[in-house]
This record gives structure tokens, C-alpha cells and sequence, in this order.
């Protein structure tokens, strides 16, 4: 039984990713901002025959990470997965974006992600994928800023595969297309959600191939 922390584990991907890989009777460390999200998703979880847990945190507070981390290494000493899925986008032209959005996506998507990886790192015993998004592959109208922040996740991902190269651990990008999630809710954006593939779908792509590769690409 490994365990294994999913940030942004209360809906969406986050949510399936955990599922999936509690199906393999691991334990998972649920983390994300509303309680009664994750607590829904636990009590899936442990209605399976797996084992689950909540731990309320935001990424893109430094304090909230800080409490994280204590309570990971009181309660469980080491863990060994961490899954960065937590995100954030706002899309539309460059020049609607509020500065609140751009700050939003940058202390979320950019610095939540690395400040966290950098806290749990003395913890994680095997693998981290980062959950990216194809927009840190290229560029896209309407999402230039939300490209932005995953282009840098992209290269702080791609940066600590060499940085570790020579210790146990496995770094991984997850780089998908989008889904039909409740990301797209506050968004026009995308027309119609239900042409997208369904993160149950996505998250069982992710967990048959990681296998500790660099990349992982599901962009159909």
C-alpha cells in the first residue's frame, strides 16, 4: 500500500485520479480548499474497500502549505506520491484579464506548485507528477496567461528531472487536453463541455501509464 497526496482532489481530475489509484487499496491524502468536497470523495473511497483521508489546504498560501506539511510529517513521517492537480484558469482575450486573474493563476497554477513540491519534498519516497495541461506545450488564443503558467510548470517540471537525475525519485509531466469538468464552469470559454474526454476517462490514461516516464501526453 503506498500513500499517495492529490492537491485539487475535491472535483474534476483531482477527484478521479484519486479514485483511480485507491483502486489499488493505497491510501490517499486528499487535499483541497472545501471539506465537503473531499469528504465526498473519501466516502467513495472508503465505500470501495480503500482507505482515505482530508487535509484542508491552498496552495497558493504559503501558511495553509506550512500546516500541510506539519500534519504529513507528524501523522505519516513520509509519503510516496505527490500528485500537483490543483489549478486555476481564466480565459479570454489578453487585454480582459484582470491583474486579480493573472495573480490568481500565477499563485495557484505556478507558485502553489512549486512551493509545495518544494515543502513535501524531504517526504516523497518514489514519484511526483505534475499535472500540467497541453497549454504548457503550446500556445493558445485566449488562454495566453493560462499558457504562461503552465509553461513554467513545464520547466520547473523538466528541471527537476535533472536536478534529481540521480537520486530514487521519478518526475513526470501530465500533459492532457481539456475535460469536461467543473473547470470549464464559470467560463465561456468552452462552448460545450461534453465533446470533451471525461476525467474518469483521463485519470485511467494517467494511471496505466505512469510508470515513472518524463512525460506523459494525452492530447485526443
Amino acid at each position: 500500500m503506498k500513500k499517495i497526496l492529490v492537491t485539487g482532489a475535491g472535483s474534476g481530475l483531482g477527484a478521479e485520479l484519486a479514485k483511480c489509484y485507491a483502486e489499488e487499496k493505497n491510501h490517499i491524502i486528499l487535499v483541497g480548499r472545501t471539506i465537503e468536497k473531499l469528504e465526498k470523495v473519501s466516502s467513495m473511497i472508503v465505500q470501495n474497500g480503500a482507505s482515505a483521508e482530508c487535509m484542508l489546504c491552498d496552495i497558493s498560501d504559503i501558511d495553509s502549505i506550512k500546516r500541510l506539511v506539519k500534519k504529513i510529517s507528524i501523522n505519516h513521517k513520509s509519503i510516496d506520491y505527490l500528485i500537483n492537480n490543483a489549478g486555476i484558469g481564466f480565459f479570454g482575450p489578453i487585454e480582459d484579464l484582470t491583474i486579480h486573474q493573472m495573480n490568481m493563476m500565477i499563485d495557484v497554477n505556478v507558485k502553489g506548485t512549486i512551493i509545495i513540491t518544494q515543502a513535501l519534498l524531504p517526504y516523497i519516497n518514489e514519484r511526483i507528477l505534475n499535472i500540467i495541461s497541453t497549454a504548457g506545450l503550446r500556445g493558445k488564443p485566449n488562454e495566453a496567461a493560462y499558457c504562461a503558467s503552465k509553461f513554467a510548470i513545464r520547466g520547473f517540471t523538466e528541471s527537476l528531472q535533472k536536478e534529481l537525475i540521480d537520486t530514487k525519485l521519478k518526475i513526470t509531466g501530465v500533459y492532457m487536453g481539456g475535460m469536461d469538468t467543473p473547470f470549464w464552469d464559470e467560463s465561456t470559454h468552452i462552448k460545450d463541455k461534453s465533446r470533451l474526454k471525461s476525467p474518469a476517462d483521463v485519470a485511467k490514461i494517467i494511471r496505466m501509464k505512469d510508470d515513472g516516464r518524463a512525460e506523459i501526453i494525452i492530447d485526443k
